[in-house]
C-alpha cells in the first residue's frame, strides 16, 4: 500500500510513518520542518526513517497548492494520513493566522488533491479540543461540538466539516481522529511532559495551570499510532441508518466517520506531575497559575465507537508511558 503522510517530522506523523514502513508499506512524507519548535528534534525524527527505501521525503508547505498537487500527481498515493497542522491552544491566542494558513488552507489543498487523484481513504487529525465548552463526560463522538473555545479548536472542527463536504460531494471516504493529549518519547517540547521533565531536571520551576486541578485523558503515542493505522485500514462506508431528523454527528449518509482516540481514563495534573517526579527522581518547584484562556478543565474520551469498528482501545498507564519518555529524554539529551 502507498501512503502519503503529512507531518512526518512531527511527533505523531513520524511515529505513524515508522509503523507503516515497518509493515512494508511505502510512505511519501510531507513536512516543511518549520521552527515552531526545535528543528533539530524534527531532523532527528526524520533520520529514523529517511534511509528506509520505502520512504520518500517532500519538504514543502501544506499551503503551497502547486507543490501539493505535484506530489500527489507524481506519487499517486492509495491512502492519505493527514497529521500535519499548526498545533497548540495557547499559541493560537497570539498567532491566529498560522492556524488559518496551515489548518484551513493546508487541509483544503489535501482535500482537493485527494479529490483529483482517486485517493481511496483520507484519515486526518482532529482534536479533543473540538469539545470546547462541552461538559458532559465522557466526551462522545455522538455529542454536538459547536462551541469551541480556541481558534485551534475551531480550525479542527472546520476540518471535520470540510472533510464531510468532500465525502458528500465526491464520495471520498474520510475519517477524522480526535486525539486526546498525546505524550511519549520524541514528544513535542511545548507539551507539559516535555516542559516539566526539562525544568525539573534543571532545577527550574514548572507552571501548573488551573492550580493543578486539570484532568486530562493522557494517551500514549503507541496507542495513538495503533488507532491511526487501524482506522486507516478500515475505509468507511455510508451509514444506511443515518437519520436527518435525528442526525448522528459521528456518521453520515456519506462515507464519513469521526472517532475519539483517548485513554478513557482521565488523570489529574497533580498526579501526572507526581509520576514525573518519581521517574526523574526529583521534586518539582511548582508555580501555581489560574486556568488559561482557551483551556478546558477536563477531557475524557468515550472510545466505544473505536472499539466497535476497529477493535481497539488505548490502555497504556501513565506510569509506563512517562517512564518511557523520561528514559528517552535522558538518552536523547545525554542528561
Amino acid at each position: 500500500m502507498k501512503f502519503l503522510v503529512t507531518g512526518t517530522a512531527g511527533f505523531i506523523g513520524n511515529a505513524t510513518a515508522q509503523r507503516l514502513l515497518a509493515r512494508g508499506d511505502e510512505v511519501i512524507g510531507i513536512d516543511n520542518v518549520n521552527d515552531y519548535y526545535d528543528v533539530n528534534l524534527k531532523e532527528s525524527r526524520l533520520k529514523i526513517i529517511k534511509d528506509n527505501p520505502g520512504f520518500t521525503e517532500a519538504r514543502i508547505n501544506l499551503e503551497d497548492r502547486p507543490a501539493i498537487e505535484k506530489v500527489f500527481k507524481t506519487h499517486k498515493p492509495d491512502r492519505v494520513i493527514h497529521l500535519a497542522a499548526q498545533a497548540g491552544v495557547r499559541y493560537s491566542l497570539t498567532n491566529p493566522y498560522a492556524y488559518i494558513d496551515s489548518n484551513i488552507m493546508g487541509t483544503m489543498n489535501i482535500l482537493e488533491a485527494c479529490r483529483h487523484n482517486d485517493v481511496e481513504h483520507l484519515v486526518y487529525a482532529s482534536s479533543s479540543s473540538v469539545y470546547g465548552a462541552h461538559t458532559k463526560m465522557p466526551f462522545s463522538v455522538h455529542h454536538n461540538v459547536d462551541h469551541p473555545v480556541s481558534l485551534y479548536a475551531a480550525s479542527k472542527k472546520a476540518n471535520e466539516l470540510m472533510a464531510h463536504t468532500y465525502s458528500h460531494l465526491y464520495n471520498i471516504p474520510t475519517t477524522g481522529l480526535r486525539f486526546f493529549t498525546v505524550y511519549g518519547p520524541w514528544g513535542r517540547p511545548d507539551m507539559a511532559l516535555f516542559l516539566f521533565t526539562k525544568n525539573i531536571l534543571e532545577g527550574k520551576p514548572i507552571d501548573v495551570f488551573n492550580h493543578g486541578k486539570h484532568k486530562r485523558d493522557f494517551t500514549y503515542i503507541d496507542d495513538i499510532v495503533e488507532g491511526v493505522i487501524r482506522t486507516a485500514d478500515a475505509t468507511p462506508a455510508a451509514d444506511p441508518s443515518w437519520d436527518s431528523n435525528n442526525p448522528d454527528p459521528a456518521t453520515s449518509k456519506a462515507p464519513y466517520r469521526v472517532y475519539n482516540i483517548g485513554n478513557n481514563q482521565p488523570v489529574e495534573l497533580m498526579r501526572y506531575i507526581e509520576v514525573i517526579e518519581e521517574c526523574v527522581g526529583k521534586e518539582a518547584k511548582k508555580n501555581f497559575l489560574p486556568l488559561q484562556p482557551g483551556d478546558v478543565p477536563e477531557t475524557y474520551a468515550d472510545v466505544d465507537a473505536l472499539k466497535k469498528d476497529v477493535g481497539f482501545s488505548p490502555d497504556t498507564p501513565i506510569e509506563t508511558g512517562i517512564a518511557n519518555f523520561v528514559k528517552w529524554y535522558k538518552d536523547y539529551y545525554q542528561v
